[in-house]
């Protein structure tokens, strides 16, 4: 110490060392926090990135099916038209 205080030097050791030590070991606390952060940013962009994917084939299939589904019923409005009429000029 600079001056002679009423406490003892043995404790007024003890804190400064332990100011010490925190302030040492802040670069490194900060550090870790940005690194979790960022992994953690990561790590939900890429589960947004796969819940979009997924809802994007879902929607293409079911736009594929409805596709599917109107070709195969043109075929048979078409055939009812025609056997409408036949009945018709009958």
């Amino acid at each position: 110490m600079a001056f002679p205080t009423s406490v003892n030097d043995q404790i007024t050791d003890s804190v400064t060392q332990a100011n010490t030590e925190v302030v040492g070991s802040s670069p490194a606390m900060a550090l870790g926090n940005l690194y979790q952060a960022s992994a953690q940013a990561l790590g939900n962009s890429a589960h947004n990135a796969t819940t979009s994917q997924h809802q994007t084939n879902v929607t293409a299939q079911a736009a594929t099916t409805q596709g599917v589904a109107l070709l195969y019923s043109l075929n048979t409005a078409t055939a009812g038209v025609a056997t409408t009429k036949v009945f018709e000029s009958m």
